[in-house]
Protein backbone atom coordinates (compact mmCIF):
# COMPACT_ATOMS: atom_id res chain seq x y z
CA UNK A 1 0.00 0.00 0.00
CA UNK A 2 1.18 3.20 -0.82
CA UNK A 3 2.33 5.84 1.56
CA UNK A 4 0.25 9.14 2.06
CA UNK A 5 2.38 12.29 1.01
CA UNK A 6 3.09 14.41 3.14
CA UNK A 7 2.14 17.72 3.15
CA UNK A 8 4.75 19.96 2.00
CA UNK A 9 5.50 22.60 4.86
CA UNK A 10 5.05 25.98 3.39
CA UNK A 11 8.21 27.53 3.19
CA UNK A 12 8.98 30.62 4.86
CA UNK A 13 9.04 34.16 3.56
CA UNK A 14 12.47 35.72 3.61
CA UNK A 15 12.21 39.44 3.11
CA UNK A 16 14.38 39.18 0.03
CA UNK A 17 12.05 37.06 -1.68
CA UNK A 18 9.08 39.57 -1.37
CA UNK A 19 11.08 42.49 -2.74
CA UNK A 20 10.60 44.31 -5.73
CA UNK A 21 12.03 42.19 -8.83
CA UNK A 22 13.04 43.31 -12.72
CA UNK A 23 15.60 44.88 -14.33
CA UNK A 24 13.52 48.40 -14.53
CA UNK A 25 12.97 48.13 -10.94
CA UNK A 26 16.53 47.56 -10.27
CA UNK A 27 17.92 50.42 -12.66
CA UNK A 28 15.11 52.73 -10.64
CA UNK A 29 16.78 51.73 -7.27
CA UNK A 30 20.09 52.20 -8.27
CA UNK A 31 19.66 55.72 -9.74
CA UNK A 32 18.51 56.52 -6.55
CA UNK A 33 21.06 55.21 -4.22
CA UNK A 34 23.40 56.92 -6.56
CA UNK A 35 21.43 60.26 -6.25
CA UNK A 36 21.76 59.67 -2.56
CA UNK A 37 25.13 59.33 -2.17
CA UNK A 38 26.14 62.19 -4.16
CA UNK A 39 23.95 64.11 -1.47
CA UNK A 40 25.82 62.89 1.48
CA UNK A 41 28.78 61.96 -0.20
CA UNK A 42 28.65 58.05 1.47
CA UNK A 43 26.49 55.52 2.55
CA UNK A 44 25.96 52.47 4.37
CA UNK A 45 24.79 49.27 3.70
CA UNK A 46 22.32 49.30 6.59
CA UNK A 47 20.78 52.55 5.65
CA UNK A 48 20.28 51.91 2.34
CA UNK A 49 18.61 48.79 3.63
CA UNK A 50 16.18 50.81 5.95
CA UNK A 51 15.66 53.70 3.26
CA UNK A 52 14.88 51.46 0.24
CA UNK A 53 12.86 48.50 2.00
CA UNK A 54 15.74 45.64 0.75
CA UNK A 55 17.41 43.09 1.92
CA UNK A 56 21.57 43.79 3.08
CA UNK A 57 22.05 41.46 0.48
CA UNK A 58 20.58 43.23 -2.32
CA UNK A 59 21.78 46.11 -1.53
CA UNK A 60 25.30 44.44 -1.31
CA UNK A 61 24.63 43.83 -4.89
CA UNK A 62 23.60 47.02 -5.89
CA UNK A 63 26.87 48.61 -4.63
CA UNK A 64 29.02 46.29 -5.93
CA UNK A 65 26.92 46.67 -9.34
CA UNK A 66 27.54 50.60 -9.05
CA UNK A 67 31.55 50.03 -8.89
CA UNK A 68 31.50 47.84 -11.84
CA UNK A 69 29.96 50.46 -13.56
CA UNK A 70 32.63 52.63 -12.74
CA UNK A 71 30.38 55.45 -10.22
CA UNK A 72 31.43 54.62 -6.56
CA UNK A 73 34.16 53.02 -5.00
CA UNK A 74 33.16 50.09 -2.03
CA UNK A 75 34.19 50.52 1.33
CA UNK A 76 34.16 48.25 4.20
CA UNK A 77 30.14 48.02 5.31
CA UNK A 78 29.11 50.77 2.24
CA UNK A 79 30.26 52.68 -0.23
CA UNK A 80 31.69 56.64 -1.07
CA UNK A 81 31.95 58.58 -4.44
CA UNK A 82 34.86 58.60 -6.45
CA UNK A 83 37.14 61.29 -6.05
CA UNK A 84 37.12 63.45 -9.62
CA UNK A 85 40.20 62.54 -12.08
CA UNK A 86 42.65 65.80 -12.76
CA UNK A 87 45.54 66.02 -14.51
CA UNK A 88 48.22 66.88 -11.87
CA UNK A 89 48.52 70.21 -12.74
CA UNK A 90 44.92 70.82 -12.03
CA UNK A 91 45.37 69.49 -8.39
CA UNK A 92 47.85 72.05 -7.55
CA UNK A 93 46.39 75.24 -9.55
CA UNK A 94 44.63 77.71 -7.40
CA UNK A 95 42.57 78.94 -9.91
CA UNK A 96 41.40 75.80 -11.14
CA UNK A 97 40.73 74.83 -7.12
CA UNK A 98 38.72 78.50 -6.63
CA UNK A 99 36.70 77.64 -10.00
CA UNK A 100 35.58 74.34 -8.35
CA UNK A 101 34.38 75.81 -4.97
CA UNK A 102 33.16 78.93 -5.76
CA UNK A 103 29.43 78.35 -5.25
CA UNK A 104 29.76 74.34 -5.29
CA UNK A 105 26.64 73.61 -3.76
CA UNK A 106 24.70 76.21 -6.71
CA UNK A 107 26.43 73.78 -8.88
CA UNK A 108 25.64 70.55 -7.63
CA UNK A 109 22.12 71.20 -7.34
CA UNK A 110 22.21 73.03 -11.01
CA UNK A 111 23.90 69.89 -12.66
CA UNK A 112 21.61 67.36 -10.82
CA UNK A 113 18.51 69.49 -12.04
CA UNK A 114 19.90 69.82 -15.58
CA UNK A 115 20.87 65.63 -15.68
CA UNK A 116 17.33 64.83 -14.92
CA UNK A 117 16.26 66.59 -18.26
CA UNK A 118 18.44 63.88 -20.46
CA UNK A 119 16.27 60.96 -21.56
CA UNK A 120 17.29 57.48 -22.82
CA UNK A 121 19.27 57.59 -25.54
CA UNK A 122 20.00 61.53 -25.73
CA UNK A 123 23.33 62.53 -27.96
CA UNK A 124 23.94 65.45 -25.40
CA UNK A 125 27.14 67.51 -25.53
CA UNK A 126 28.36 70.05 -22.84
CA UNK A 127 30.68 73.38 -22.97
CA UNK A 128 33.43 73.94 -20.71
CA UNK A 129 33.32 74.63 -17.06
CA UNK A 130 32.53 73.55 -13.88
CA UNK A 131 28.89 73.72 -13.75
CA UNK A 132 28.45 71.57 -16.91
CA UNK A 133 31.05 68.99 -15.14
CA UNK A 134 28.19 68.97 -12.51
CA UNK A 135 26.14 67.94 -15.16
CA UNK A 136 27.94 64.79 -16.50
CA UNK A 137 28.26 63.88 -12.33
CA UNK A 138 24.31 63.45 -12.38
CA UNK A 139 24.05 61.78 -15.67
CA UNK A 140 21.62 58.68 -15.22
CA UNK A 141 22.67 55.28 -15.34
CA UNK A 142 22.32 52.73 -17.81
CA UNK A 143 20.15 54.77 -20.37
CA UNK A 144 22.36 54.53 -23.83
CA UNK A 145 23.66 57.86 -23.51
CA UNK A 146 26.29 59.49 -25.85
CA UNK A 147 28.49 62.46 -24.57
CA UNK A 148 29.86 65.22 -26.93
CA UNK A 149 32.23 67.02 -25.22
CA UNK A 150 35.93 69.49 -26.26
CA UNK A 151 36.79 69.03 -23.06
CA UNK A 152 40.05 66.67 -21.50
CA UNK A 153 38.71 66.57 -17.82
CA UNK A 154 35.42 66.05 -18.99
CA UNK A 155 36.37 63.16 -20.79
CA UNK A 156 38.66 61.75 -17.78
CA UNK A 157 35.89 62.22 -15.09
CA UNK A 158 33.46 60.21 -17.75
CA UNK A 159 35.96 57.45 -18.55
CA UNK A 160 34.83 55.12 -15.13
CA UNK A 161 31.42 55.35 -16.39
CA UNK A 162 30.99 52.13 -18.94
CA UNK A 163 27.77 52.40 -20.10
CA UNK A 164 28.36 55.83 -21.81
CA UNK A 165 29.60 56.74 -25.37
CA UNK A 166 31.96 59.22 -25.28
CA UNK A 167 32.89 61.10 -28.27
CA UNK A 168 35.79 63.67 -27.83
CA UNK A 169 36.40 66.65 -30.68
CA UNK A 170 39.59 66.83 -32.35
CA UNK A 171 41.49 70.14 -32.30
CA UNK A 172 43.88 72.10 -30.78
CA UNK A 173 44.67 71.84 -27.43
CA UNK A 174 44.02 74.73 -24.81
CA UNK A 175 46.38 74.42 -21.97
CA UNK A 176 44.87 76.28 -19.07
CA UNK A 177 41.53 74.19 -19.39
CA UNK A 178 42.40 71.56 -21.25
CA UNK A 179 39.80 72.40 -24.02
CA UNK A 180 39.93 71.01 -27.61
CA UNK A 181 39.25 73.80 -30.31
CA UNK A 182 39.88 75.41 -33.51
CA UNK A 183 38.72 74.55 -36.98
CA UNK A 184 39.21 70.45 -36.36
CA UNK A 185 36.59 70.63 -33.30
CA UNK A 186 34.45 72.82 -35.28
CA UNK A 187 34.61 70.53 -38.33
CA UNK A 188 33.80 67.24 -36.05
CA UNK A 189 30.46 68.37 -35.40
CA UNK A 190 29.03 69.17 -38.72
CA UNK A 191 27.66 66.03 -39.67
CA UNK A 192 26.34 65.64 -36.00
CA UNK A 193 23.10 65.63 -34.17
CA UNK A 194 22.92 66.36 -30.86
CA UNK A 195 19.82 65.94 -29.03
CA UNK A 196 20.71 68.36 -25.93
CA UNK A 197 23.29 70.91 -25.63
CA UNK A 198 24.09 71.82 -21.72
CA UNK A 199 25.85 75.31 -21.85
CA UNK A 200 27.87 76.77 -19.43
CA UNK A 201 29.21 80.26 -19.93
CA UNK A 202 31.69 83.22 -18.15
CA UNK A 203 28.56 86.00 -18.39
CA UNK A 204 24.88 85.46 -19.22
CA UNK A 205 22.82 89.15 -20.07
CA UNK A 206 19.72 89.89 -21.51
CA UNK A 207 20.91 92.15 -24.21
CA UNK A 208 24.50 90.44 -25.10
CA UNK A 209 23.31 87.24 -24.23
CA UNK A 210 25.63 83.79 -23.18
CA UNK A 211 29.20 84.62 -23.37
CA UNK A 212 32.92 83.54 -22.34
CA UNK A 213 36.06 84.57 -22.41
CA UNK A 214 37.97 82.76 -25.45
CA UNK A 215 37.06 83.38 -28.79
CA UNK A 216 38.32 79.84 -30.05
CA UNK A 217 35.62 78.52 -27.48
CA UNK A 218 33.04 80.98 -28.00
CA UNK A 219 33.26 79.67 -31.51
CA UNK A 220 33.09 75.95 -31.14
CA UNK A 221 30.25 76.63 -28.70
CA UNK A 222 28.31 78.38 -31.36
CA UNK A 223 29.07 75.37 -33.80
CA UNK A 224 27.59 73.36 -30.84
CA UNK A 225 24.13 75.61 -30.43
CA UNK A 226 23.84 75.21 -34.14
CA UNK A 227 24.07 71.41 -33.92
CA UNK A 228 21.51 71.01 -31.34
CA UNK A 229 17.94 70.59 -30.95
CA UNK A 230 17.68 72.05 -27.28
CA UNK A 231 19.84 74.33 -25.70
CA UNK A 232 19.75 74.58 -21.97
CA UNK A 233 21.86 77.19 -20.12
CA UNK A 234 23.61 75.84 -16.54
CA UNK A 235 24.87 78.78 -14.67
CA UNK A 236 24.85 80.24 -11.11
CA UNK A 237 23.40 83.46 -10.14
CA UNK A 238 26.64 85.52 -10.11
CA UNK A 239 26.89 85.34 -13.70
CA UNK A 240 24.09 87.14 -14.70
CA UNK A 241 24.33 90.73 -15.90
CA UNK A 242 28.34 89.26 -17.16
CA UNK A 243 29.45 90.24 -20.51
CA UNK A 244 32.45 88.40 -21.67
CA UNK A 245 34.38 88.85 -24.62
CA UNK A 246 32.85 86.29 -27.20
CA UNK A 247 29.29 85.77 -27.71
CA UNK A 248 28.13 81.99 -27.71
CA UNK A 249 24.18 82.70 -28.48
CA UNK A 250 21.27 84.93 -28.20
CA UNK A 251 19.16 84.65 -25.37
CA UNK A 252 16.32 83.26 -27.85
CA UNK A 253 18.20 80.51 -29.18
CA UNK A 254 17.90 79.15 -25.53
CA UNK A 255 15.36 76.54 -24.58
CA UNK A 256 15.47 76.19 -20.65
CA UNK A 257 17.78 78.30 -18.02
CA UNK A 258 18.70 76.41 -14.83
CA UNK A 259 19.92 78.49 -12.43
CA UNK A 260 20.28 79.06 -8.78
CA UNK A 261 17.67 80.50 -6.04
CA UNK A 262 19.99 83.38 -6.02
CA UNK A 263 18.56 84.76 -8.88
CA UNK A 264 15.91 87.35 -8.62
CA UNK A 265 12.74 88.08 -10.52
CA UNK A 266 14.56 90.60 -11.95
CA UNK A 267 17.76 88.97 -13.11
CA UNK A 268 15.72 86.30 -15.38
CA UNK A 269 13.00 88.74 -16.07
CA UNK A 270 14.25 89.56 -19.92
CA UNK A 271 14.62 85.51 -20.16
CA UNK A 272 10.90 84.86 -18.88
CA UNK A 273 10.31 87.76 -21.88
CA UNK A 274 11.80 86.06 -24.78
CA UNK A 275 10.04 82.74 -23.83
CA UNK A 276 12.97 81.07 -22.04
CA UNK A 277 11.76 78.36 -19.53
CA UNK A 278 13.86 79.17 -16.35
CA UNK A 279 14.17 76.82 -13.49
CA UNK A 280 15.52 78.02 -9.71
CA UNK A 281 17.02 75.45 -8.14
Amino acid sequence: MAKRKQPEKPKKETREASEPSGPGKQQTRLNAILEHLRKSGNVTVESLSEKFGTSLVTIRRDLDQLQNDGVLQRTHGGAALLEPLFYEPFKNDRTFQAHLESFSDEKRRIGQAAAALVEKGDTIALTPGTTTLEVIRGLPLNQNITVVTNTVNVAMELSKRKDLDIFVTGGHLRGDWFSLVGPTAVDSLKQMLIHTLFIGSDGIDGQWGVSCLSSEEAQLNAAMVKASRRRIAVVDSTKFGKVAGWRICDIGELNILITDTGATDGMIAPFVERGVDVRRV
